[in-house]
């Protein structure tokens, strides 16, 4: 799985052009109004899936393990078949490189036992990313860094830290550069590239790629105006190539950390 770059998340396959064009290195399919890791639908995955081709790796949000309510098992389950309609979907597509799974009200859950059973269960060529919260408090996740131990025995082949509350403040709000750090040495010494992600502005994603994350994930710094967007910078707006390539550009002469 390639787990590197500037990824731009996207919500339909115009998008992905825009991303493309661009020059972001991985291209993400997520639906922002179904939340912070919002499941598209399978025919709208396999018509972004068919844009990008193999012209870069994409990936996939799954939306949360708890999204089936208290039963993490449930959640599993739920996640395996929503890639079984995706690959259904995508006939003879390329698959996604991984997909992404959120762990809000995972606390006093077995999530750590599903995990361990999800990643293996998985297609060989679709790795499994697990998401923890910045916000992790507010949303009853895992804090952090049990995610990140916790998905190294797992078999996860990623990690990202997220905002879960996408009306709250941005990561570097809510955590700084000193937990930044820690987190990138845990990760790598876990063995897992991580990606930083929410609401992230040019300058965090500069900040971010200097601190030493394998990937800088962004949507809203990547939209204008349009569609439900309520102005610049809105995750319910459109994705502009214009505002991805000043994205990459920061990411990648950000001094590498």
């Amino acid at each position: 799985m390639s787990w590197t770059g500037l990824l731009v998340s996207v919500r339909n396959a115009d998008e992905a052009t825009e991303a493309l064009a661009g020059g972001s290195a991985i291209v993400d399919v997520k639906e922002p109004l179904a939340g912070p890791l919002g499941a598209a639908a399978p025919a709208t995955v396999a018509a972004i899936a068919r844009r990008v081709g193999s012209a870069v790796p994409w990936t996939l949000a799954g939306g949360e393990l708890l999204d089936c309510g208290a039963d993490a098992g449930a959640g599993g389950a739920r996640l395996l078949r929503f890639i079984d309609d995706v690959l259904a979907a995508l006939d003879s597509l390329p698959a996604p490189a991984a997909v992404k799974i959120g762990l809000s009200a995972g606390v006093d859950t077995p999530w750590c036992e599903t995990l361990g059973r999800v990643a293996p269960a998985l297609p060989r060529r679709i790795g499994l990313v697990a998401v923890a919260y910045a916000d992790w408090q507010g949303c009853r996740a895992p804090e952090p860094e049990r995610v990140f131990s916790a998905a190294a025995g797992a078999g996860c082949r990623g990690l990202l830290v997220d905002t879960f509350d996408k009306s709250g403040p941005g990561l570097f709000r809510l955590v700084d550069r000193a937990t930044i750090r820690r987190w990138v040495a845990h990760a790598r010494a876990v063995g897992l590239p991580l990606g930083l992600a929410g609401k992230l502005s040019l300058d965090d994603v500069a900040l971010a790629a200097s601190l030493g994350a394998d990937v800088v994930g962004v949507r809203s710094v990547a939209c204008r105006a349009g569609g439900l967007g309520r102005g610049e910078g809105d995750r319910l707006g459109i994705v502009e190539r214009n505002r991805v390539r000043r994205a990459v550009e920061r990411f990648q002469a950000a001094p590498r950390g």
